[in-house]
């Protein structure tokens, strides 16, 4: 969501709230703006059904929100946060997860507002459960393709950025970042005996990514490249930079892989900048050697459960191995053209390994 929204919209209760979040709690501007943006829905959602404006005119994106001050906050009753959710969904079309971040924020500004600064007991959003997800597979690219993401960069000779791009895809592939970590990388987070790498994850929280062959070669390659003249006096200490020789931004990074993308037929598939880091952590769990308790360290995840998703990837393909299983047609009662089919691939097995 990149709709930015200014703090001087809401009533300065609200606008406490979001400094809280933003100071105390250490969170992003990208994560603060977030919150904002769904409290101002809601509370257009309730200033809407109070004066009949139609929920879906133009006049709706109009409603001033500033004086939804702490009085008329703390009158707000779980009926209608539970309106709310259902008008996001029904009306505004929201999957459970768009639906669930609203009631989070909801539930962020209701937990400042009784629990941090006692401004009145009763809270409404306190026992609303958050939508449950619906268990989706993160999509992923196989090793294969991965491969062939790779090679479609260093088939790209005539890409002045050739290792620089090359590089910012081992990354993703090999130690499952985020797009916004990647662009992060300084000079001075790079161990210099190229073991580890420090970047800063969501809610600016620091871990150390350890690097292996793959990556250490790659940023061997581009750190010498750094090293020339060109870059000698850049105000920025960023390790990937643009063709201005700025640090890189989001934007340009995703343009890069679409390309590459692009380039070794896979851009069909509707793969993302974030599928890389799926792609990343399901590699390494497939594998068998990673426990998914090291994976959530590796990938900065706050909760097991966040990690456990790729546990799923692997149970599924377990699943798809035991239909490939030649006497997954033999039933009780199966026909004889089911049985001859098992015996056929039975006798291919024995004679491949003969």
């Amino acid at each position: 969501m990149s709709v930015e929204v200014s703090p001087a919209e809401f009533s300065p209760i609200v606008r406490e709230f979001a400094s809280y979040k933003l100071g105390i709690q250490g969170c992003s501007p990208k994560t603060v703006n977030e919150y904002l943006f769904d409290l101002r829905t809601f509370f257009r959602y309730l200033i809407a059904k109070e004066q009949d404006i139609a929920l879906e005119s133009d006049l709706f994106t109009q409603i001033d929100v500033s004086g939804m001050d702490l009085e008329k906050i703390s009158k707000i009753t779980t009926s209608q946060i539970y309106d709310f959710l259902m008008y996001t969904g029904n009306v505004r079309g929201n999957r459970w997860s768009a639906k669930a971040r609203k009631l989070s924020a909801i539930k962020g500004l209701y937990g400042y507002l009784v629990n941090k600064r006692n401004y009145f007991e009763h809270n409404p959003a306190q026992n609303i459960e958050a939508p449950k997800p619906k268990k989706t597979l993160p999509k992923v690219l196989s090793l294969e393709e991965s491969l062939a993401l790779l090679e479609a960069v260093q088939n790209d000779v005539e890409s002045p950025n050739r290792q620089r791009d090359f590089t910012m895809l081992t990354l993703f592939l090999n130690c499952g970042i985020r797009l916004s970590e990647l662009v992060g990388i300084n000079l001075n987070d790079i161990d210099p005996l190229l073991r580890s790498m420090r970047v800063i994850g969501k809610g600016s929280k620091e871990r150390i990514v350890y690097l292996n062959g793959a990556c250490r070669d790659a940023l061997q390659m581009l750190l010498e490249e750094r090293s020339s003249p060109k870059y000698a006096n850049l105000p920025t200490r960023a390790l990937f930079l643009s063709n201005r020789s700025q640090r890189i931004s989001v934007k340009t990074v995703q343009h890069i892989v679409y390309k590459y993308l692009e380039m070794a037929g896979l851009e069909a598939k509707h793969y993302s900048v974030h599928k890389l880091r799926h792609t990343a952590a399901t590699l390494m769990y497939q594998s068998g050697q990673v426990d998914v308790r090291v994976l959530k360290d590796i990938l900065g995840h706050e909760q097991l459960n966040t990690t456990q998703i790729y546990t799923h990837v692997s149970d599924a393909n377990m699943e798809h191995a035991m239909t490939m299983n030649p006497l997954a047609n033999v039933r009780s009662g199966a026909s004889e053209q089911a049985k001859e089919q098992a015996e056929v691939s039975t006798d291919d097995e024995e004679n491949q390994d003969q």
